[in-house]
């Protein structure tokens, strides 16, 4: 199992004022620059010791929030691939429909992938649907411009022999031939962030990773339909490496200090549903059978799952319930390994674990110290008890790179 350490680079300070969304419209007047500095630094600190200990990194990008001081993946990713010498570098990611110009993203891409030593992990994504406005696109058809930027960034990457034009509905240019080209050839590992049954098919149909956010026990349906369009259009069972789960975790020496670290991540959950409501649901980002779902749920927010199938809404849960339901691991070393076992058994084999470890007020001391905790108690034991036998490590060398397939 590969683990990604996560964090979104957050503002904390600006989250205590009272009775204001936290995103988009909250006035930049709140943002010392010098304090900001110094967040960047220790991030990037954090970051070198999380490389140092053998975890793989994943960063992602927000805009006009505190929730998120990442305002390009692509910047995070660049500073990274130098700081860092081992770690695989994801970003889930990059807001392809809200992007106007995805040859530069190749071009920025294939850049770091070459600076880093071939370490990148292209994580594409749609973008959230407050954010729409503030990239002043249209949230209709958002996954076509995606799946059409990702073609165009793909074509970039694996075209060798000079210029080619580009004419689609969405994007047009006259001349493609990006330097540097990727060094992974045929391009970098592709990972599509996926909550619903269609999309989580789409992505299996082109054989890249499919990752889902803090849907707890409820992911095990998300992650069946991928496999089932697996196993309709390649004809095999779907490796556990192409599915990737995000969670947070608060771990600490004692269970008591590991739940003083949670309450970090239960506001960063509620922080989640500080949107102001002309931004939550722009007409045409969601689909009829979603807008139908949330007028009988009252929510925007998907219901997670304990083990039970007992529903949970994330932004009202409890600490209990978030730790019932998978979203967060929590505890002594011992019990964040057992409860991560017991996960992975409830939702069936996946491959790949991104932690958000480091959320809004947790300080650099408790960050470092979870970070070692998770590293020596945790990632060895996982490592261990997922090791496949020979034979399954023939198997393994013989699947296609998530890149090739």
């Amino acid at each position: 199992m590969r683990v990604f350490y996560f964090t979104e680079q957050s503002y904390p300070d600006a989250w205590s004022l009272p009775d204001q969304s936290l995103r988009i419209t909250l006035a930049n007047r709140n943002c010392d620059p010098h304090f900001a500095h110094g967040l960047y630094r220790r991030y990037h600190d954090e970051w070198v010791e999380a490389d140092r200990l053998g975890y793989d990194i994943m960063i992602n990008e927000h805009h006009s929030t505190p929730t998120c001081l990442s305002v390009s993946s692509n910047i995070s990713l660049a500073i990274l691939a130098r700081i860092t010498s081992r770690a695989r570098l994801l970003a889930l990611g990059v807001p392809l429909a809200n992007r106007t110009d995805p040859l530069r993203v190749a071009e920025e891409l294939s850049m770091i992938d070459v600076i880093s030593g071939g370490r990148l992990e292209m994580g594409f994504v749609r973008g959230v649907p407050y954010e729409a406005s503030a990239a002043v696109n249209s949230p209709i058809r958002m996954m076509e411009r995606l799946w059409e930027a990702h073609d165009l960034i793909l074509k970039a990457m694996t075209t060798h022999d000079g210029p080619f034009p580009f004419e689609g509905e969405f994007f047009n240019y006259r001349n493609v031939n990006i330097w540097p080209r990727p060094m992974q050839q045929p391009h970098p590992p592709v990972w599509i962030t996926s909550s619903s049954a269609r999309s989580m098919a789409e992505t299996a149909k082109r054989g890249y990773v499919a990752a889902t956010f803090l849907s707890g026990y409820a992911t095990k349906a998300l992650f069946d339909a991928y496999r089932e369009a697996w196993r309709g259009y390649h004809g095999t069972e779907a490796p556990a490496n192409r599915l990737a789960y995000l969670g947070m975790c608060a771990i600490g020496e004692t269970e008591a200090e590991a739940r003083r670290r949670a309450v970090h991540c239960v506001s960063t959950i509620a922080s989640n549903s500080r949107v102001a409501p002309a931004f939550r649901n722009p007409p045409g980002y969601l689909s009829v059978a979603d807008n139908v779902r949330i007028m009988k749920s009252g929510s925007t927010q998907r219901p997670s799952a304990t083990k039970s199938g007992h529903p949970v809404l994330l932004s009202t849960a409890t600490l209990d319930e978030l730790i019932d339901a998978g979203v967060i691991f929590c505890g002594t070393p011992e019990q964040v390994l057992e409860q991560v076992g017991d996960f992975r058994h409830g939702v069936g084999a996946f491959s790949n674990l991104l932690l958000m470890m480091q959320c809004a007020g947790l300080s650099h001391e408790e960050t470092m110290s979870s970070l070692n905790l998770f590293a020596e108690g945790v990632m060895p034991r996982l490592r261990e008890a997922q090791s496949p036998s020979p034979l399954a490590r023939h198997v393994a060398q013989r699947l296609p790179a998530a890149s090739e397939a």
